[in-house]
């Protein structure tokens, strides 16, 4: 099976990273550590997306949406990623459109849709929510497939890895109105979710990668590039090997969703699993190739690897989502059968 995009997904594609290039670089992503989603450049690259469609691409046309599919969205959040989009865009636009839409919440809907709602969710029952402080919804449910419930009044502020605006604590994680989405819709949401926030760790592992591979070729030592030294040029490879493979499992996935393949919930878990390992061994070492310089909050490798690290703990981090797929094998965490 070979898992590639179609024409006019590849086109979609180019056209979102070529609008994400000019409006969101590094300058507006440190913009939103301090302003958040209200600062001026930020919302004007949320606004665009809107306009573009992206917002409201998984929205069922009926509903006001495009309609795509997660083999259409997937590339598309990987180029959120790619810039480090400071924006809850996979919560809102992949997990939250689709499952108001379910709900029968045209309202909300057509907010979503026109860019004027962002939406937080946490649906695994965690009481931290990303995102909170800076969205109009909170959804949270206390177990993945769990029912979804909307709740009002918002969440306590807390200190965030990847911006302190970010991420809110919810009080009583019983609070709010169920939404009314039957228990697939539930269970796609939070999968959507996981497959999302995969889709963005690949794009956020690439961006790091080229800017490593950039730095390798500038920075000299003993008179020549430090991209030219042995080690160095392994350890690029294992991570951009560690991101090929992971790459596939994220489209194949998407697959699985759009087909509705009883596999499903496990190649989720699989893509969310390596996307995560992936990540973090390409924020490793890009510190590490970078040096000393990776630590200061001047150079923007910091705001690419702390979403990183936020990103790749979301939605299930690596040995939850690996257990998962354990289950689904008929396997304990050692490999034997059961």
């Amino acid at each position: 099976m070979r898992f590639a995009l179609t024409d006019d997904q590849a086109a979609l594609r180019d056209a979102v990273r070529d609008l994400l290039g000019r409006e969101c670089p590094p300058a507006v992503v440190r913009e939103a550590w301090d302003e958040g989603a209200a600062a001026p450049r930020v919302a004007a690259v949320w606004a665009k997306l809107a306009e573009m469609g992206v917002v409201g691409a998984a929205v069922p046309e009926e509903a006001g949406g495009l309609g795509l599919g997660a083999c259409d969205v997937v590339p598309l959040l990987e180029e959120a990623g790619r810039v480090a989009l400071p924006l809850p865009i996979v919560e809102t636009a992949f997990v939250a459109g689709p499952l108001l839409a379910a709900a029968g919440d045209e309202d909300a809907v057509g907010r979503l849709v026109g860019g004027e709602l962002l939406v937080a969710c946490a649906l695994d029952g965690g009481a931290t929510i990303p995102w909170a402080g800076d969205t109009g919804m909170l959804l949270v449910a206390e177990r993945p497939g769990a029912p979804v419930r909307r709740v009002s009044g918002g969440a306590e502020p807390a200190e965030s890895i990847d911006g302190a605006r970010q991420v809110g604590v919810l009080a009583d994680l019983a609070a709010g109105e169920e939404i009314g989405a039957s228990d697939e819709a539930c269970l796609a949401a939070w999968q959507r979710g996981a497959l999302g926030a995969a889709a963005q760790l690949i794009g956020l592992s690439r961006a790091l990668l080229a800017m490593t591979v950039t730095y390798a070729e500038e920075r000299r030592q003993f008179g020549v590039p430090i991209g030219t030294f042995q080690a160095v040029k392994h350890q690029l490879a294992n991570a951009l090997l560690g991101v090929e493979f992971a790459a596939p499992a994220v489209l194949r996935a998407a697959w699985s969703l759009d087909t509705g393949a009883d596999t499903a919930d496990r190649d989720v878990a699989m893509a969310k699993a390596l996307a995560s390992d992936a990540a973090e061994q390409v924020a490793a070492t890009a510190l590490q190739a970078h040096g000393a310089i990776a630590y200061t909050t001047e150079y923007d490798l910091h705001l690419f690897a702390m979403r990183v690290w936020a990103s790749s703990r979301g939605w299930g981090d690596a040995e939850w989502q690996r257990a998962r797929v354990a289950a689904a094998l008929g396997l304990d965490m050692e490999g034997s059968l059961r």
